[in-house]
């Protein structure tokens, strides 16, 4: 059974960068097909799509925020990273990363909301000074 755990700070300021870490276990982030996602809800507003890297490594970022937006991957720790920068107020959210478990190979667009499988219990990040 895979299992997902966020980590990282919990306080972010305006202007810098934020910095998040998903440890996978139970399962190995290079196995076909999964891709592997970070996603926010901000209090009150519905998820928001950051971004994934998929099991060879290909990255996808939504448009919105792809300028600023770097995910990777530390196989040997079977790890993902998520790096977003120029954070605001407004990035205050909780993040979740999660396995997408695809029907066929479509890098390119956002993971469609049936293709999610196993969630992380998420990380809360407030940004303010």
């Amino acid at each position: 059974q895979v299992q997902l755990q966020e980590s990282g700070p919990g306080l972010v300021k305006p202007s810098q960068t934020l910095s998040l870490t998903c440890t996978v276990s139970g399962g190995s982030i290079t196995t076909k097909f999964y891709y592997w996602s970070w996603s926010r809800r901000p209090p009150g507003k519905g998820l928001e799509w950051i971004g994934y890297i998929a099991y060879s490594g290909t990255t996808y970022y939504s448009p919105s925020l792809k300028s600023r937006t770097s995910i990777s991957r530390d196989t040997s720790k079977n790890q993902l990273t998520l790096q977003l920068s120029s954070m605001t107020p407004e990035g205050t959210a909780g993040y979740y990363c999660a396995r997408v478990e695809p029907p066929y190979y479509d890098l390119g667009s956002s993971p469609r909301p049936e293709w999610y499988g196993t969630w992380g219990k998420g990380t809360q990040v407030t940004v303010a000074s």
